[in-house]
């Protein structure tokens, strides 16, 4: 396969909505935590749903298309500033554990994606609704992640303030591609998505699910069987692979600040893709083409959700996400 700097055009037949079987196909879109909450904004909840309208108004050409779609989230930002709220007010309110604040930026941002995307699906006319799910995601007590924190949440900081905050909270900090200092928590894997029921009974409803929201809410199950909330943020790409390929989605769609993949990104080099074989996209990681801090994490993810029987993983960004469904944008890889 051949590195191009123009998308490839693909066939009719790759762009319908339905299968094969004539059933309507399933996609997941997972948007980025950046995607409603950039380092840009102040954090305003208006500037929150602004951006989220405008994401949603992209979405409702691959809604009339006839797709079906289960949207899922980041929350790495959002969450991070709640922990650090929590941790500036202490001394006056108690603190609330990691998986409890992870449960209120996926509560507080379904909401808000639910509201407006019920928002424009009316002005657009089109006579469907959404719903968010609180979603709660088993990983394992024993993940090699709790004892090495490496995901990044919340405000970028100063190396003074990442070395005050290290010393006064015992936060573990890294820097973030020369923007800053990010405090990095654990990130287990996820093993299994324990509302996947009431996902299908919505999709069943013909209501847009939205679900898995930074990654899932991580718990773990004791001797007696009951889950119990765990001090983690769940990687929200491989929560959104593993959630593709129990519901038997066609399309897990990842959407990013680049409109494709590239090669030698940044350098004179670069060159971007329009299409990626699977074994490709192992030999092009395996030659660090990837970074974990860049696009790496949605690699790897792509690759699991194909290696567990999926169909094809398309990268790209929100304003090209139709576009590439359709073949003539972002980066696809397949089999």
């Amino acid at each position: 396969m051949a590195a191009t700097s123009q998308p490839a055009r693909h066939g009719a037949a790759s762009r319908r909505a339905t299968n094969a079987a004539g059933r309507r196909q399933r996609i997941v879109v997972a948007f980025g935590g950046n995607a409603s909450y950039p380092p840009t904004i102040k954090g305003l909840a208006s500037e929150q749903l602004a951006l989220m309208a405008e994401a949603c108004g992209h979405l409702v050409r691959i809604i009339r298309s006839g797709y079906q779609l289960v949207l899922t989230h980041g929350n790495g930002p959002v969450v991070g500033n709640i922990l650090f709220r929590m941790a500036r007010t202490a001394n006056e309110l108690p603190p609330m554990p990691m998986d409890i604040c992870v449960a209120h930026s996926q509560g507080g941002m379904g909401y808000m994606l639910q509201q407006t995307l019920c928002n424009v699906l009316q002005r657009e006319g089109v006579a469907m609704s959404a719903s968010s799910i609180i979603t709660q995601v088993e990983v394992n007590p024993d993940d090699p992640g709790f004892a090495h924190p490496t995901k990044p949440v919340g405000r970028f900081f100063s190396a003074d303030d990442a070395q005050r905050l290290t010393r006064e909270l015992d936060w573990q900090f890294v820097e973030d591609a020369g923007r800053g200092y990010r405090r990095v928590v654990p990130s287990p894997q996820p093993l299994r998505i324990l509302d996947l029921p009431a996902i299908e009974a919505l999709l069943a409803a013909d209501v847009i699910p939205i679900a898995t929201g930074g990654g899932g809410i991580p718990v773990v199950r004791d001797a007696d069987g009951n889950y119990n909330g765990v001090s983690a943020v769940i990687d929200k790409d491989l929560t959104s692979a593993m959630l593709a390929a129990e519901i038997g989605a066609q399309s897990l769609v990842m959407l990013t600040g680049v409109d494709r993949v590239a090669l030698d990104y940044g350098k004179p080099t670069q060159r971007f893709l329009d299409s990626m074989t699977v074994a490709e996209a192992r030999r092009y990681h395996a030659e660090g083409q990837f970074p974990p801090g860049s696009m790496g994490p949605k690699i790897n993810a792509a690759l699991r959700y194909l290696d567990s029987g999926g169909e094809r993983v398309i990268i790209t960004s929100l304003a090209c996400a139709y576009d590439a469904l359709q073949g003539t944008a972002g980066t696809r890889i397949v089999w």
